[in-house]
């Protein structure tokens, strides 16, 4: 029988597997509460996962907010929509998403979103970057010069249109 393709390989390499695995419970604060009201979750971080993947549960506030369209160099981002509409830049139009809604955008590939009404979503990426200080730092207010502004986003892989 053969198989189209291989799995890369084995990072675990004992006989009996192990207790590793971790749970978030619904009724956790969140991690990040923004000023517009919106809340970022973090249900598994790139430093838990060694660097293979981030997820984070994402709830806009009630006013529209979001990121317009940009691009990463070196992390692939993932979006499903868990309830509300979010508005998706595929990289051509911004597009309607609702709940049960997937977006794949890849290395480079143009995105963006917005969303409100407390819409809610999960938001991956691979691999599993330090988002954490980006998400924190944005949520702080913190004042940034035109000069630390452009190299906060590069430190954070995001090139904006």
């Amino acid at each position: 029988m053969s198989f189209p393709g291989s799995y890369p390989p084995d990072v675990y390499t004992g006989d009996s597997g192990e207790a590793s695995a971790r749970i978030r419970r619904n009724d956790i604060p969140p991690d990040i509460t923004y000023a517009n009201g919106g809340t970022c979750e973090y249900l598994v971080r790139g430093d838990q996962s060694r660097g293979n993947i981030g997820v984070y549960r994402w709830t806009f506030g009630e006013g529209e907010s979001g990121p317009g369209p940009h691009f990463h160099r070196s992390i692939s981002e993932h979006f499903y929509i868990l309830s509300g509409t979010v508005q998706l830049f595929d990289g051509n139009e911004w597009v309607e998403g609702g709940a049960g809604d997937y977006l794949y955008v890849p290395e480079g590939g143009i995105h963006g979103f917005k969303g409100g009404g407390h819409a809610q979503m999960l938001l991956s990426f691979a691999p599993g970057g330090p988002r954490e200080d980006y998400f924190e730092t944005l949520a702080s207010g913190r004042e940034m010069s035109d000069e630390e502004r452009a190299e906060f986003m590069f430190r954070h892989d995001n090139h904006w249109l």
